[in-house]
């Protein structure tokens, strides 16, 4: 598909104001959207669910909308930093610092708002974030949050999540700030596993921590 593989967060500081259950209406008016669409991997996951993302920035904090059409719908995970691919599940993969992809933060969330957030060093060591650190990322989930095992029809769900910059390293000082990222979309356990993406990746098989294939991302 011929699209730029880059992307402009807008900035809106009233976004700071609006309840995390009201995000995706505050994004409609004022945030960027993409498709999660890459095949990456089409011989052997040929699946594509309909995932788009809208996002912008408030100075503090990054806020995305994920939504999703499925049909097939998990969420066996409930405790954050569990192992949220296994369900339905969107992603976040971003390197704050534009000169270094290698060092990046990878934000998996599925379709009831469990979490699962891993910084991982440009030495190849990786750390899962703590609690505290968990609790800055406010979210909401438009199925609510009880776990429930698969289910096949018709879906469409929504995640909202919100990303403080202070999280990331990074502080806004009113000029624009360019990083290096990927948002995906997967469901390893379910009866349709995929792996899609934004920016496109170039493995052999599905492997989503590839920052070498991250897109620019930059906050107006």
């Amino acid at each position: 598909m011929n699209r730029p593989l880059s992307l402009t967060l807008p900035f809106n500081p009233g976004l700071d104001a609006v309840a995390v259950s009201e995000i995706a209406g505050a994004l409609e008016k004022c945030g960027a959207r993409i498709s999660v669409d890459s095949l990456n991997w089409p011989s052997e996951f040929p699946y594509r669910p309909l995932t788009v993302v809208t996002a912008a920035h408030s100075g503090t904090a990054i806020y995305l909308e994920f939504l999703v059409r499925c049909n097939y719908l998990r969420a066996e995970n409930y405790c954050d930093n569990a192992h949220v691919s296994e369900d339905s599940c969107v992603e976040f993969f971003v390197a704050p610092r534009k000169d270094a992809k290698e060092e990046y933060f990878s934000i998996g969330i599925n379709c009831i708002g469990t979490v699962r957030a891993t910084h991982h060093r440009a030495d190849g060591s990786a750390r899962l974030l703590g609690t505290d650190e968990l609790t800055k990322l406010r979210r909401y989930a438009s199925v609510g949050t009880k776990p429930f095992r698969e289910v096949e029809g018709s879906f469409i769900w929504s995640v909202s999540v919100v990303v403080p910059l202070s999280l990331l390293g990074l502080e806004y000082n009113g000029d624009s700030l360019q990083m290096w990222g990927n948002f995906n979309k997967c469901a390893a356990k379910t009866s349709q596993p995929h792996y899609l993406s934004w920016a496109p990746i170039k493995s052999e098989a599905p492997d989503f921590h590839r920052p070498e294939s991250f897109a620019e991302i930059t906050l107006e």
